[in-house]
């Protein structure tokens, strides 16, 4: 019951006998309720000896064609996800109810970052650091939002939004400060430079303390928006970065123990 079908397509290569040539790609998985597919891709041919080369020749465009179909299945399905998904509509959601919905979660000297009691958070326990979390997907265009709550630390903090992330070094960021502060900001190649402003700005907009901010952050075209609350108080323009995942940071200035809990983090098609 609640089974899934089975894929199976096959490539047999016969000369004077038939020989199996390779098995490029399996994935096998139970039957029952909520069993996944399972995929087996295996390639034989039928030829004669006399053409051997040029049937190994086509065999091998097919196989990259497969290889590269598989890639593109696998890799793109967040973007195939964007181009049928309406203006305004969901591209990505996520409560952090569930303790597997894929976020990291890691523990160092350096701090942690983990699911907790419904929601998802990070504890910067090193000076002058940051720590950061992706949703796993790629995006272009993008609106994210979310709620964030300082729990432990001081106010001096940063804590906040990412949109086009590549890697570790090259990504932009929008944050916030318990004591009132924003800023929007850039790391490329690893150096850090804030956007349209010298240093962090201050808004009233912004419940300090302890309390909670909803952030939005939209990152369209080569405009980059900051929201807190539902108000505007940073915008900026940069061409560096035309796409790439969303994520939340956290971190600290020069005393650590930032601790900040995210939830309803949301990635909508602007």
């Amino acid at each position: 019951m609640g089974a899934r079908p089975t894929i199976s397509v096959r490539f047999y290569n016969y000369f004077s006998h038939r020989e199996f040539i390779g098995e490029i790609f399996s994935l096998s998985g139970k039957t029952g309720m909520g069993a996944r597919p399972t995929i087996s891709i295996k390639f034989y041919c039928y030829f004669s000896h006399r053409e051997r080369v040029r049937r190994e020749q086509t065999s091998m465009k097919i196989m990259r064609v497969l290889f590269l179909v598989i890639f593109l299945v696998a890799c793109q399905s967040s973007l195939i996800a964007e181009l049928v998904t309406q203006s305004g509509q969901a591209l990505y959601h996520d409560d952090f109810s569930d303790p597997a919905s894929g976020w990291l979660q890691t523990t160092s000297t350096n701090g942690s970052l983990g699911y907790a009691d419904g929601t998802y958070r990070i504890l910067v326990q090193s000076p002058d650091y940051d720590l950061w979390a992706v949703s796993g997907q790629a995006y272009g265009d993008v609106q994210i939002e979310v709620d964030a709550t300082r729990l432990a630390g001081p106010v001096y903090n940063r804590f906040g939004l990412i949109c086009r992330f590549h890697d570790n070094d090259n990504f932009y960021v929008f944050f916030i400060s318990s004591d009132g502060y924003y800023a929007i900001g850039k790391i490329k190649n690893g150096s850090v430079s804030l956007l349209g402003q010298e240093m962090m700005a201050y808004s009233g907009f912004i419940q300090q303390g302890e309390g909670a901010n909803h952030l939005r952050f939209d990152c369209i075209g080569n405009t980059l928006k900051g929201y807190v609350n539902g108000q505007v108080i940073a915008i900026t323009d940069n061409a560096d970065f035309s796409g790439g995942d969303a994520g939340l940071i956290t971190g600290a200035f020069d005393e650590s123990g930032v601790e900040v809990s995210f939830d309803n983090f949301m990635v909508y098609k602007p």
